[in-house]
């Protein structure tokens, strides 16, 4: 049994397809079968069920490949540690990100990334939370930038900045005409939301006291959607401070800050507990706290 065939088990498990675990692990597909069937062979048990159109890992397969994935943690932490003795801020991260805060807070944050650290590089994911927490629990995202809490064990968060809410009117809208708005008037005009899976839904939903079932027409895929519909007149909406930011970007749009306590988020870096860049992600998350835009403020 070789580290090679444990990261072809988890690769055929996770693609459920032959052929792209073989990409992923970058070889021909004949090599990956061959190399699983004497993996199967020499444990004596059948890993994975073929006759099905997406391969599945068997019973036994699903504990085997589990029991794989902690084995290249372990691997891939002994080369961490041994990296980080000569510079654990010269390497490279998979960072999932909310799209929510990506398109955001991310371009001032990779800025802040290249002056500090030139030789750290960052390969971006934007996901749903649920896959992002997925992704980390499997190790194909070493950190993700995420509204906090979580849910899940085993992960470390650090949070780095509080993000309030604001109003997006439409111009001329009744509510328009005060300076400052309760959260909860909002519920009583048409008001328009992000689909289900995002995080930011919820928090909505919650802030304007509605529930998922309040029976709204129109379920936006991004918050850029979202500030078009309004700005058409469809309805009122919130957003995140940092998404309420830039020139030109609220054309048709009037934003009005929310009464206090004013309802926010927390941002934070959330990593695996047992990851082997520990010391790079506290590094990195301690830089992106002292060195936050305009508009959050810092946890």
């Amino acid at each position: 049994m070789t580290l090679q065939e444990l990261r072809y088990i988890v690769a055929l498990a996770d693609t459920g397809h032959f052929a792209k675990a073989a990409e992923r692990c970058h070889v021909s597909q004949p090599t990956l079968s061959t190399q699983l069937k004497k993996l199967e062979d020499y444990l004596g048990v059948t890993l994975f069920d073929r006759s099905l159109r997406q391969v599945s890992a068997t019973p036994a397969g699903r504990e085997i490949v589990e029991r794989a994935r902690l084995v290249l943690a372990e691997v891939d932490r002994i080369k961490a540690i041994a990296k980080q003795s000569l510079d654990p801020m010269a390497r490279t991260l998979n960072l999932g990100v909310i799209p929510t805060a990506g398109p955001y807070f991310l371009p001032h944050a990779l800025r802040v990334v290249h002056r500090a650290y030139p030789q750290l590089r960052l390969l971006l994911r934007e996901d749903f939370t649920a896959n992002l927490l997925n992704a980390l629990a499997q190790g194909r995202v070493d950190a993700a930038l995420l509204a906090l809490p979580v849910p899940g064990e085993g992960l470390q968060a650090a949070p780095l900045f509080q993000e309030p809410f604001v109003a997006a009117l439409p111009k001329g809208h009744a509510l328009a005409k005060k300076k400052t708005i309760d959260a909860h008037e909002l519920a009583q005009h048409k008001m328009l939301l992000l689909e289900e899976g995002h995080c930011f839904r919820d928090q909505a939903l919650e802030v304007c006291g509605l529930r998922g079932d309040f029976g709204e027409e129109v379920k936006a895929t991004s918050l850029e959607t979202l500030r078009q519909m309004v700005a058409i007149g469809i309805g009122c909406t919130l957003l995140p401070a940092l998404a309420a930011k830039g020139p030109g970007r609220n054309a048709g749009i009037e934003l009005r800050s929310l009464k206090r306590p004013v309802p926010s988020r927390t941002m934070g870096l959330v990593w695996r507990s047992r990851s082997p860049h520990q010391e790079t992600l506290q590094r990195l998350a301690e830089t992106w706290r002292d060195h936050l835009p305009e508009g959050v403020t810092a946890v």
